[in-house]
């Protein structure tokens, strides 16, 4: 139902369904429009040189989005009139680039920073222009209210993390990379360092206990040619140690994802470090 559902929001927000055979020019009804409407609602907005117009209500506190940022954003898209054409779930839609939006909507949440939320104002040739998208008519002015949720998941795996470890009753070390930890055995052998080359056996899941991967016989790499986050878990181990590492997607695949596994997922292994160089 949800993959559904967020296939429609996608139509929304992407592009336009159908194109017109003779395109027109909107750009200054719109602005007529948009200036009416923020009359008549008695609004104050901003405006960019694209002619986009934008309402901050909570600039928000974490970081700003490139838009090649993976983003979690709440909306909720209408017309001047009022009449609403489409609305995300409450807790959000992602999307892997923020640039695969239309313009409008790209351009207006860079102007927000993480947890922030507000009001885009968006004329045609930032939308769809002289082309109908299913119930939006052609040339028309879109309104979104919105709400930047997340930004690439640093904050929303970090609390992915916490809750994980809450209620499984674990307690874990935290690096300054973002990568948690717990040590189960430490090993009484050498410890790593990521030039050197390592064996060692490895079970991947996720936070929901579904497992992606887990080794048959022992893994014999270098560290530094794996995932950063998992290199940098096995040197907090010494030779003959084992330990759970807890990874945020910043520190694995990141954005895109790997087969199986969607961007933005947090990763848990579990590692028996058996032997180094």
């Amino acid at each position: 139902m949800m993959k559904k559902l967020c296939m429609v929001l996608a139509v929304i927000l992407f592009t336009a369904c159908s194109s017109d055979d003779t395109p027109k020019d909107y750009t200054s009804e719109n602005e007529q429009e948009i200036q009416a409407y923020l009359a008549t609602n008695n609004l104050t907005a901003q405006s960019s040189s694209t002619g986009l117009y934008y309402i901050i209500d909570t600039p928000g506190t974490g970081v700003a989005p490139l838009t090649t940022d993976r983003v979690k954003i709440a909306y909720k898209g209408y017309l001047t009139d009022g009449t609403v054409f489409d609305e995300s779930p409450e807790e959000g839609v992602s999307f892997t680039f923020l640039n695969s939006l239309i313009p409008g909507f790209t351009e207006g949440i860079t102007y927000f920073k993480e947890g922030g939320s507000g009001t885009l104002i968006i004329p045609a040739h930032l939308a769809y222009g002289s082309s109908t998208n299913g119930s939006i008519p052609a040339g028309s002015v879109i309104i979104f209210d919105i709400e930047l949720i997340y930004v690439n998941y640093k904050t929303e795996n970090e609390a992915e993390i916490q809750n994980y470890l809450i209620e499984n009753e674990l307690t874990a070390q935290q690096s300054g990379t973002g990568l948690f930890f717990t040590i189960d055995e430490p090993g009484d052998g050498q410890q790593p360092t990521l030039t050197d080359n390592v064996t060692f056996t490895i079970k991947g899941y996720f936070t929901d206990g579904e497992v992606f991967f887990e080794s048959t016989t022992a893994t014999d790499v270098q560290l530094n040619s794996i995932l950063s986050g998992l290199a940098e878990g096995i040197t907090y181990f010494n030779e003959g140690g084992s330990g759970t590492l807890y990874i945020p997607a910043h520190l694995t695949y990141g954005n895109i994802g790997a087969a199986g596994i969607e961007g933005g997922s947090v990763l848990i292994y579990d590692i028996t470090l058996l032997s180094v160089n």
